[in-house]
C-alpha cells in the first residue's frame, strides 16, 4: 500500500480557506458552498488509488456515475497542479493530482443527520423511492454471460466476506447461525438469482445507498451520491441490492416505518415485485457489510447494531394477510399505510396494479389516454393479479395488505381462502365515512393514484355487499 500523505489537501485546504474531512478513503474540502473530493493513494483488496492514472480514472468514472442521481452536485473534474507544499487548483502545469468537484449541499441535509434529528419525514421518503425507482429502470443492464456483482454464486461469497469482516461485533453463537442461515437462504434462492439475472433486474446501480449518502436538497427534492466508481462488481448488481441498502439502514436506525413506506414505494413505482423472494438475503448481506464498515471506522457500537438487524432479517418470517374494506375514499389507503408501516408489510393497491395492467403509472390519468379500466371484466384482471402478487410474496415470508375495495362477498372470501391455504392469519382493515365524507374527500383527492369520482361512488354503493357476521370476525380496528 503507497504510503498516504496528507500534505497536499492540506495545503490545499488552506489555500481555499477550507475545511478538511477525511474518511477512510478520501479527503474532502468544504468552502465557500463548494466541495473536492481527492482520493487517498491507497491499495486496498476493494479499491486500488495508488496511481495517478487510477485516480483520475476513478474520478471521471465518479462523475459518470454520480450525475445520474444527484446531476446538481457533480460539476466537474478538477486538477491539481503546483507541488503537494503548495497546490494551486486548476492552475497552469502538469496535473500532480485529480479530484472531483461538487456543489456543497447544506450541512444537515444528509438522510442520516435528518434521522437522528427527528427531521426525516414521508416526503422526503416517497421521493426516494420514486427516484431510485426510475433510476433501477433506466440503468444498463447486465448482459446473462456478464453478471459481475449479480452472479448467483458471488452472492454467498460477498455475504460470508462480510459475516468474517464483522466476526468481532458477534456474540458466541451468533457468527455459526448466521453463517448457516446465509448458507441456506443461499442454496434456496439459486433459481431466483439466475431468473432475475436473465430478466434484465442486474443493473448499472449506485451501489452504496446507505443513509449518509442520500441528501435532501432545498427545494425538496432528493439525490443519492457517492455511488461506487472503482469496483464494477459492486455496482453492477440487482436492484434488489441497491434498494435493500437504504431500506436496512433505515430499520437499522429504528425506523422500520419509513423503512416499509420506502420499500412500498419502490415498487408500487417499480412493478418488481419479484424483488420479494431475494429481498430478505439482500437486506441481511447488507447489514453485515455495514457492520464491517463500522469496525473499519472504529465503531464498534454502531457495528453491533448492524449486526443485531442482519440477525432480525434472518430471523424466522411470520407471513399473514389483510384486506382493506370500503367505498371510494373510506380511507382504505391511508389504513393501509399505517398497518404497513407497523406491521413491516408489503401493500399490493388495486389502484396502482389496475393502471399497471393498462401500461400505465400511477400517476397517469386513464381518462386522458382514451382508456376504460373500471368496467368489470377490468377489475377481475385487478383482482387476479392482487392474488397473484400476494400468494408470491406471502409465499417469500412478507406480511401483505391488500389495498382494495373489496365490496363483493366474493372478493373477500378469495382472499380469506388465499390465507386458509396457506395456513396464515387472516384480516380486514374495516373503513368507512359518512356520504357527505366521502364525496367531499373524493372532489378534493389530489395526486391520488385512484381515479373514482362520485359517479363511481353511486355505482359503488348500489353493488356493495356489507361484510356478514362471520366477516366481522376478521376485522381489526386501527388507531385514529
Amino acid at each position: 500500500m503507497a504510503a498516504v500523505d496528507p500534505t497536499l489537501p492540506q495545503a490545499l485546504a488552506a489555500r481555499l480557506g477550507a475545511r478538511l474531512v477525511e474518511t477512510h478513503i478520501s479527503w474532502v474540502l468544504l468552502w465557500d458552498g463548494q466541495a473536492l473530493k481527492l482520493k487517498k493513494p491507497l491499495r486496498l483488496p476493494f479499491v486500488d488509488y495508488s496511481t495517478l492514472a487510477a485516480r483520475r480514472h476513478c474520478c471521471e468514472e465518479e462523475l459518470r456515475l454520480n450525475r445520474r442521481l444527484a446531476p446538481g452536485l457533480y460539476t466537474g473534474l478538477a486538477r491539481i497542479t503546483g507541488t503537494p507544499a503548495e497546490p494551486v487548483l486548476d492552475g497552469p502545469g502538469e496535473a500532480i493530482e485529480f479530484g472531483v468537484r461538487m456543489a456543497r449541499f447544506e450541512d444537515g441535509a444528509l438522510f442520516s443527520e435528518r434521522l437522528d434529528a427527528g427531521r426525516l419525514g414521508p416526503g422526503a421518503i416517497d421521493a426516494t423511492a420514486q427516484l431510485l425507482a426510475r433510476f433501477h429502470a433506466q440503468a444498463p443492464a447486465t448482459a446473462p454471460d456478464q453478471p459481475q456483482g449479480g452472479a448467483p454464486e458471488r452472492r454467498l461469497a460477498v455475504a460470508r466476506a462480510a459475516l468474517a469482516a464483522a466476526a468481532a461485533a458477534l456474540a458466541p453463537g451468533e457468527a455459526s447461525h448466521a453463517q448457516a442461515w446465509l448458507q441456506a437462504q443461499a442454496e434456496r434462492l439459486q433459481p431466483a438469482w439466475a431468473a432475475r439475472l436473465a430478466a434484465g433486474r442486474v443493473r448499472e446501480v449506485h451501489g452504496d445507498l446507505h443513509l449518509a449518502n442520500l441528501v435532501e436538497m432545498p427545494d425538496g427534492s432528493v439525490a443519492a451520491f457517492d455511488g461506487i466508481e472503482f469496483d464494477p462488481a459492486l455496482r453492477w448488481i440487482d436492484v434488489a441490492d441497491d434498494i435493500a441498502f437504504p431500506v436496512m439502514d433505515l430499520e437499522a436506525q429504528g425506523r422500520r416505518d419509513l423503512a416499509f413506506r420506502l420499500l412500498n414505494g419502490w415498487l408500487d413505482w417499480s412493478g418488481d415485485h419479484g424483488a420479494l423472494a431475494v429481498l430478505r438475503f439482500a437486506l441481511a448481506s447488507r447489514a453485515l457489510v455495514r457492520a464491517q464498515v463500522g469496525l473499519l471506522q472504529g465503531q464498534s457500537a454502531r457495528a453491533r447494531r448492524y449486526v443485531q438487524a442482519a440477525l432480525r432479517w434472518m430471523a424466522e418470517p411470520a407471513p399473514r394477510l389483510a384486506i382493506t374494506h370500503g367505498l371510494p375514499g373510506a380511507g382504505k389507503s391511508f389504513a393501509a399505510q399505517h398497518w404497513l408501516e407497523r406491521e413491516g408489510a408489503i401493500r399490493l393497491r388495486s389502484d396502482v396494479e389496475r393502471k399497471r395492467l393498462f401500461g400505465l403509472r400511477q400517476d397517469q390519468d386513464s381518462r386522458s389516454a382514451g382508456l376504460d379500466i373500471y368496467g368489470p371484466e377490468a377489475g377481475a384482471r385487478t383482482y387476479a393479479q392482487l392474488m397473484g402478487l400476494a400468494r408470491a410474496a406471502l409465499a417469500a415470508g412478507w406480511p401483505v395488505v391488500l389495498d382494495a375495495a373489496f365490496l363483493r362477498r366474493a372478493e373477500r372470501e378469495a382472499a380469506a381462502a388465499l390465507a386458509r391455504s396457506l395456513g396464515l392469519p387472516f384480516a380486514i382493515l374495516h373503513c368507512e365515512a359518512s356520504a357527505t365524507v366521502l364525496r367531499e374527500r373524493l372532489r378534493t383527492r389530489q395526486g391520488d393514484p385512484s381515479e373514482a369520482d362520485e359517479a363511481v361512488l353511486e355505482r359503488l354503493q348500489a353493488a356493495h355487499e356489507p361484510l356478514d357476521a362471520d366477516e366481522a370476525a376478521h376485522v381489526i380496528r386501527l388507531p385514529d
